[in-house]
């Protein structure tokens, strides 16, 4: 990702001094006209803005112990916890640095690709986002989501955590239909666009959490699908699935239709969630 990154500000012209852990990484980047520094305190001095792409929290403790951060502006683009960031951001700010932590909801190859439809959160210092936003939305489109250092992490966090909530439900259709004679290619374009049109529940959730009520705008209520999952697990058994993926979610169905109202959504199960 921090390759993607620099290509992406080399395409636009943009002076660029970087270091990598393994200095042969950064040979390509050499080639298309980087600086590339000895060391990750060299890389710093060279520039007023730094971007660190790094693999965890710890990576950005080992990388920058000792290093002078005065007076720099610092945008870290790990994929770290809300905890962790506001803890970076405290720390910056005590070695002198504003801060900038970010989120990055895109895969290298779409980085730079406009068309790809990449974006950053972003979150921190909201006078380092503006002062370099045009910088930042190079590489990716930016989304500034508040002052508070843990905002990015937190979403995006949070939308990695549907998107594997989704891998699961992906992998359990697989696998009933694997030992049968449906393709998967065949079943592939059904499931993707039954997906896509099942999205328009999440604007309804949101607005069922806002509001307090969560029988508005239901359309298939709790009861119902209580009732309706022995189907699922009845057919899974049948084909030999394990029921591991469904299973947590439907306790917590059940659970939800034991305190709450058969006449809800399904959104009284974030609520149950909540520690």
């Amino acid at each position: 990702m921090g390759t993607a990154l620099a290509g992406a500000w080399l395409t636009a012209g943009y002076p660029l001094t970087v270091w990598n852990r393994t200095a042969a990484r950064a040979d390509a980047l050499a080639a298309r006209g980087a600086t590339v520094a000895a060391t990750a305190a060299d890389a710093v001095a060279a520039n007023r803005l730094v971007v660190v792409c790094l693999l965890d929290d710890d990576s950005v403790d080992g990388t920058l112990a000792g290093v002078d951060l005065t007076g720099k502006d610092l945008v870290n683009l790990i994929t770290g916890t809300p905890g962790q960031a506001r803890a970076r951001a405290a720390w910056a700010e005590r070695r002198g640095a504003r801060y900038l932590d970010g989120g990055i909801m895109a895969v290298p190859p779409m980085i730079g690709v406009p068309s790809a439809g990449p974006y950053v959160f972003y979150s921190g210092s909201p006078e380092l986002f503006e002062e370099h936003r045009t910088a930042l939305a190079v590489p990716a489109g930016t989304r500034y989501v508040g002052a508070d250092a843990g905002y990015a992490a937190l979403h995006d966090v949070a939308l990695l955590s549907a998107m594997y909530g989704m891998f699961a439900g992906v992998a359990h259709a697989f696998a009933l239909v694997r030992g049968e004679a449906v393709a998967p290619g065949d079943l592939a374009p059904l499931l993707g666009s039954w997906l896509t049109a099942m999205s328009g529940s999440v604007a309804r959730t949101a607005e069922q959490l806002e509001s307090g009520d969560y029988t508005g705008g239901v359309v298939s209520n709790l009861a119902m699908q209580v009732a309706g999952r022995a189907t699922l697990l009845r057919t899974a058994e049948e084909h030999g699935v394990s029921t591991e993926l469904l299973d947590p979610y439907f306790r917590l169905m059940e659970r939800r239709l034991e305190i709450g109202s058969g006449d809800e959504d399904l959104t009284g199960v974030v609520d149950l969630l909540r520690r």
